[in-house]
């Protein structure tokens, strides 16, 4: 392998993300918003960009229109150098289907690698919610002179059913002798049988070797042509599959609270708890590494306004993110995050809340426990959260752990 081998990213961006309905019924997953400002896709994106890579191709296909123009309008690079962020959608160029899993969709841009010439290929996510140094995993990777390898990070045994289980040789602990994606059972870690090593979703890929595995498994009967599913046990069956732990990636500005967090955002229940690690005392996910930014725009935007200081209201938020264009009009606001252009009005109360981009909430209503999706309105006297049974009358999604999900454009009267 070169000393300065040549890097061509990929990122898959082209799920459906049915488990995060409705917040997915108009937008692709990676294309939902995060974090008040971002969206799901800047945090793959930033990754590679602070890691120096900057040829990057991004595979998309369901529900693609917003995520397609968030990437035209804030991921330009200048040509001069030759870096680029480019959306590819499915293009059906090798048969009349779209495409099959993650595997097919790299093979069916076999062509556009081709013409890069790469030397390796990395293959990230794009709906996880993470920092990380990529250098350091293609470090790790030519040193094991490895084929295929994947990022490994520990997680609770009682979740094998949600991620890729990675098995390693007890003498060589960088080598996966068994991979299996979602097994409804697995076999506990050593050390910690409450644990198992699991996928991040992230992959290192000497391009040759690749390429022979995606032409392998196009022609093969029993797959789901899934880079999980398929093409790391194929890898790992042939002893050429290694494991790179993230807990050794060291990102410039990383705290001891938020040194290798790493968050799967698949489900509302995550997507909700990743947010409320954003607004804890001490963050478990830290927004605010400037050395290692996560890169977004969100427009030219007024700071955000707090309003009404009098003994019957007080426009204020504690505990909470509060975005550009704001504006807190004698409302309350309490351990939440709010998007950008929300209006929150006299005697209106928000608590452990994800408000999105351009929610209006009048005055006296209240939300509690709930994601607000775009445009939605709460007209005076409206509740979201509080009773259960209205809200799941009403049609708004209502997970076991009690989070309410309001569809973007609701209007809610009552």
């Amino acid at each position: 392998m070169k000393r300065n081998p040549k890097i061509l990213s990929i990122v898959l961006a082209g799920g459906e993300g049915t488990r995060l309905m409705p917040l997915t019924r108009d937008r692709a997953k990676p294309a939902v918003p995060f974090g008040g400002v971002y969206r799901l896709i800047d945090f793959p994106l930033s990754n590679l960009v602070n890691s120096d890579y900057q040829h990057i191709i991004v595979l998309t296909q369901y529900k693609s229109h917003s995520l397609d123009r968030h990437i035209s309008q804030v991921w330009r690079f200048s040509s001069l150098l030759g870096n680029y962020v480019s959306p590819v959608p499915a293009q059906q160029r090798l048969g009349k289907h779209w495409y099959l899993g993650s595997a097919d969709a790299i093979y069916q841009t076999i062509n556009i690698i081709e013409d890069v010439k790469p030397d390796i290929v990395v293959i990230v996510g794009a709906d996880h919610v993470y920092r990380m140094d990529f250098r350091q995993m293609v470090e790790a990777h030519i040193e094991s002179g490895a084929e295929f390898t994947v990022a490994g990070i520990r997680q609770p045994i009682s979740q094998s059913n949600q991620f890729g289980v990675i098995n390693t040789d007890p003498n060589h602990p960088n080598q996966i002798t068994h991979f299996e994606e979602k097994p409804a059972t697995t076999k506990g870690l050593a050390d910690d049988p409450t644990m198992m090593l699991a996928s991040m979703g992230n992959y290192v890929a000497n391009t040759a070797a690749l390429f022979d595995a995606l032409r392998k498994d196009e022609k093969a009967k029993d797959t789901k042509h899934d880079m999980g599913g398929d093409i790391a046990p194929y890898f790992a069956a042939r002893g050429e599959a290694g494991v790179y732990d993230f807990t050794t990636n060291d990102v410039p500005g990383s705290t001891e609270k938020d040194h290798a967090y790493w968050r799967d955002v698949g489900t509302i229940k995550q997507f909700y708890d990743a947010h409320m690690d954003l607004i804890a005392y001490v963050p478990e996910f830290n927004l605010y590494n400037t050395e290692w930014p996560i890169y977004t725009y969100s427009g030219s935007l007024p700071p955000a306004k707090f309003v009404h200081a009098g003994r019957d209201r007080l426009g204020h938020a504690t505990d909470s993110i509060v975005s550009p264009g704001v504006i807190v009009s004698g409302g309350e606001v309490h351990h939440s995050v709010i998007s950008p252009n929300v209006r929150i009005h006299s005697w209106s109360q928000i608590v452990d809340s994800v408000l999105f981009n351009n929610v209006t909430v009048n005055r006296r209503a209240r939300v509690y426990k709930a994601i607000l999706d775009k445009n939605v309105v709460l007209t005076e006297n409206a509740t979201v959260g509080i009773d259960t049974e209205k809200d799941l009358a009403r049609g708004f999604t209502v997970t076991p752990e009690g989070i309410t999900v309001v569809p973007k454009g609701t209007i809610v009267t009552d």
